[in-house]
């Protein structure tokens, strides 16, 4: 298997392979684009999404700086902002439903690293997907780890570091992010 391929099935992987270099090269030059755009150019911004990202809903905005290390395995649905300093490791697929608002300085990682060092000196790596529902709100300086899943109808404090799944309808706050009660979905 390639690197790629064992990256995408969920396996160890080696972070310095040329193809995914090449990949993670291709993310800097289109973020560098999209950081470059006018604030104020609403239209360019959402043009230059739609070029750099999986899938892009209706309005959707992100704002400067956006950084991210793939950009194709970002799907967005519908009604979508991401405040200040966004975040996403992307390398694998980052799923965000519709009627979702991400607080400045948040960090979406499907990326990470094995305890061992001598792993970490030959660059090895896994990585897994996240899903976010619909209508989430994930306040500032928030940190989403690889695998999690989110449903909907949820609040993530901020500050929260979230480790496992949240289910639907839940607001979660924390060090590790614990329940912190349930909402009422008045949709």
């Amino acid at each position: 298997m390639t690197e790629m391929e064992k990256m995408k099935a969920g396996l160890e992987y080696c972070y310095a392979d040329k193809e995914l270099i090449a990949r993670k090269t291709q993310a800097i030059e289109w973020c560098e684009e999209y950081n470059a755009i006018d604030g104020r150019d609403y239209a360019a911004q959402y043009a230059c999404l739609q070029k750099m990202l999986g899938s892009v809903g209706e309005r959707v905005w992100i704002s400067k700086t956006f950084s991210c290390d793939c950009c194709k395995n970002i799907f967005i649905g519908n009604d979508f902002t991401g405040n200040i300093n966004l975040t996403i490791l992307d390398i694998r697929e980052v799923y965000i439903g519709n009627h979702v608002m991400i607080g400045p300085n948040t960090l979406i990682t499907t990326v990470t690293h094995p305890l061992s060092p001598k792993l970490r000196r030959n660059y090895t790596a896994f990585a897994k997907p996240i899903r976010i529902g619909n209508d989430v709100w994930i306040g500032g300086n928030v940190t989403i780890l690889p695998g999690v899943t989110i449903g909907n109808n949820v609040v993530v404090a901020a500050g929260a570091v979230v480790n496992k799944d949240v289910l639907d309808n839940s607001l979660v706050a924390g060090v590790p992010a614990k329940l912190i009660r349930v909402l009422e979905n008045d949709l």
